[in-house]
């Protein structure tokens, strides 16, 4: 339950002669079950609720959140809690609850229904829709009286004036089909360099220079954004996007977003300059931030980077990690506070008074470090800390060598963890889903290959092995979802795009070829349930699975890159893994098909621009072939090298990338450009020479 109940509510419950049925007690997402003990008779999604609403000509009330949400919990406590409430929901409509996590395929479907209605979007995600499930009226947050009097209004209007209902929830189904159609482009031009340029150039009028980001609060991370300008600056020597790019990574390390006491970043900053996040923590966000910091540190070396690859891994091995090794999916932005009551950031601030007492002596130099002071300052006495300046500034305050500040700090951070042991923990949603573990075992590829350390090809081969027992199916497809031993949800785009990706990355790391067979498996399963043959793009949901309005075809990169621009990348390097040429086609139709909203809208096609980027700038395949495979693919693995795929095998292998090229006694590296080779070469600094 997000809030306590109180008295009259218990009173209400046992006593008050009135029944109802909450059926979400037997669901296993923790989202629903922390609805399953309200007053209302909510239900679940399927196709048994849709036919009952039918049947008994009941609007839905359709609420859609998750678990880590805050104003979720606060509608709940206000609205879902109260009798007075649930009795008019009762009454009036068939409500059921939703978490987005589970159900990307609903949430898609009324979040652009709320922001054709209202221009805006966001959790709680309540609409109101005829029993068939078309919708006429979407809000977020609304406060309990409000709630009251808008639901009386549409019963109101859906019993009185029918027509005028179907007529707007007609011209709502015609808008939701029509903003999500995506045509062929049969047209022959690949957008270019110089259109790509213009459209980075048009996007970066948005960029604060100063602090990284946007320019505006409040400020989301969007690692697949600063992963695009990473490859963009280096490939094309931009030194200004190059600068801006780690400007941000350095600002958001150094932020109250990122937590530096127990490590993992939180879902965003409510502020212009990263200091206080809204502290939910999700795995999809720490999955990709660990992969974009452990390339930045590949091209960079900054100690800082690889600092928070590994602060934020051992968040995710504390904090979300399953014993068999899938990965959970959030903590809560809420915790209870020394009242005993929810309070969004309780686990997380600090006062400075106790700050003093536990840190004595070491306090002064921790409160500059952290800026326990009006720059980090909050409100109602708490501090969220926050860097604003490199170590070397602290040095020249204190006088004192850099090792003995670091180590200050090291220990002070220590002791603010032990004690932060003793408050009451954020919330666990441990569920498991299928596209956020393949967004963290790709962190985890990264994190291996760049920072070297075995722990993380341990962790990353745990969690492939977990998914491969737990989330594929029978058929050779994957499951959405885990909890409790059992999954239950058929699997969406988006988990088959991440696992793609992951596996593939998992291969380059271990030349284990099971990983690119499997990837190979899973992209001919998309092809056969997820086409659309008119246009050449996937849809969200297979072919196995029902709908309401329309299958979504999902092309915008959002916080997480969109399954079509992951899987047209996928199919791009299975092309050249493979050598086959049907894969290139789909990936370069799918491109042509979105490529004229790069320059209109660049930072909503992040993943389709570094697409763009491997079709328009050499892209190579390193094959290296011998007993030392090994050791050869270490010496060029570890550089920053985006438009590069390795694979390699120690003996002769039946893989077209490595057929005819084993020797006994050579170690050999093979560059070649989509099959045409240069002539092998045995030392390292030869091959990255040909491949920069």
């Amino acid at each position: 339950m997000s809030a306590p109940y109180g008295a009259f509510f218990f009173y209400t419950l046992f006593y008050m002669p009135q029944k109802f049925t909450n059926e979400l007690i037997h669901e296993s997402s923790p989202y629903l079950l922390q609805h399953a003990h309200n007053p209302v008779e909510w239900v679940a999604w399927n196709d048994d609720t849709l036919k009952r609403a039918q049947q008994e000509n009941k609007p839905l009330l359709i609420s859609i959140g998750y678990a880590a949400c805050h104003w979720c919990h606060v509608m709940e406590h206000e609205c879902f809690e109260d009798v007075e409430v649930a009795k008019v929901m009762n009454e009036h409509f068939v409500n059921i609850k939703i978490d987005r996590e589970e159900r990307p395929d609903v949430d898609h479907i009324y979040m652009d229904a709320l922001q054709m209605m209202t221009g805006s979007g966001g959790w709680p995600l309540n609409i109101v829709a005829l029993p068939d499930g078309r919708p006429f009226w979407g809000a977020t947050y609304v406060q309990k009286e409000n709630w009251k009097k808008v639901l009386l209004q549409l019963s109101d209007l859906h019993k009185k004036e029918p027509q005028q209902v179907l007529d707007y929830a007609r011209k709502m189904e015609e808008g939701i089909q029509a903003i999500n159609l995506v045509e062929l482009n049969q047209n022959s031009n690949l957008i270019n360099l110089n259109e790509l340029e213009n459209a980075v150039q048009t996007w970066s009028q948005y960029f604060d220079y100063e602090r990284g980001g946007y320019n505006r609060a409040p400020k989301f991370m969007m690692p697949v954004n600063l992963n695009f300008l990473l490859h963009y600056a280096v490939k094309r020597k931009n030194q200004k996007v190059f600068d801006y790019v780690n400007t941000s990574l350095t600002q958001m390390a150094w932020g109250g977003i990122f937590d530096h006491v127990g490590g993992g970043f939180s879902r965003y900053s409510v502020d212009a300059k990263w200091h206080v996040p809204h502290f939910e923590k999700m795995l999809y966000d720490n999955g990709q931030l660990v992969s974009l910091y452990a390339q930045a540190y590949a091209q960079t070396g900054k100690k800082l980077y690889k600092e928070t690859v590994e602060k934020t891994i051992d968040f995710v091995k504390t904090e979300l990690m399953h014993v068999e090794g899938g990965f959970y999916s959030s903590l809560d932005a809420d915790s209870l506070n020394d009242n005993n009551r929810l309070e969004e950031g309780a686990f997380y601030v600090w006062k400075e008074e106790n700050l003093r007492i536990l840190l004595k002596e070491n306090f002064e130099i921790f409160a500059s470090y952290f800026n326990v002071n009006d720059y980090g300052y909050w409100e109602h006495g708490n501090y969220v800390l926050i860097r604003n300046t490199d170590t070397s500034e602290i040095v020249k305050l204190f006088k004192k060598p850099e090792a003995e500040i670091e180590q200050i700090i090291t220990e002070s951070l220590e002791i603010l963890k032990t004690e932060r042991t003793k408050r009451q923990r954020p919330r666990l949603d441990d569920k498991i889903l299928t596209s956020w573990n393949g967004l963290m075992l790709k962190g985890l590829v990264d994190a291996h290959r760049y920072l070297e350390k075995k722990d993380y090809l341990t962790l990353a081969k745990k969690n492939a092995q977990f998914i491969e027992t737990n989330l594929a199916k029978k058929d050779g497809g994957l499951y959405h979802n885990h909890k409790n031993g059992k999954s239950t949800i058929n699997g969406y785009l988006e988990d088959y795009a991440s696992i793609i990706e992951a596996y593939l990355g998992l291969y380059e790391i271990t030349f284990e070829e099971k990983w690119l067979l499997r990837s190979k498996e899973l992209a001919d399963y998309v092809l056969d349930n997820f086409m659309d043959d008119k246009s050449g793009m996937l849809f969200f949901t297979s072919a196995k699975d029902r709908f309401v309005i329309r299958r979504t075809v999902e092309t915008n990169d959002n916080v997480i890159p969109a399954s079509n621009s992951i899987m047209a990348k996928n199919f791009f390097k299975l092309s050249r893994f493979f050598s086959q040429d049907n894969y290139e086609k789909i990936a370069l139709q799918q491109l042509k098909n979105i490529q004229e909203n790069l320059e209109k809208n660049a930072q909503n096609h992040a993943n389709w621009m570094e697409l763009a980027l491997y079709f328009n700038l050499p892209f190579f395949e390193c094959a290296i072939v011998g007993p030392e495979v090994e050791l050869k693919a270490k010496e060029v693995r570890q550089s920053y090298l985006p438009n590069t795929i390795f694979a390699g095998t120690p003996k002769h292998s039946s893989l077209s990338i490595l057929q005819n090229r084993f020797a006994k006694d050579t170690t050999s590296y093979y560059v070649c450009e989509k099959g045409a080779c240069k002539l092998p070469v045995t030392l390292s600094n030869e091959v990255l020479t040909q491949l920069n």
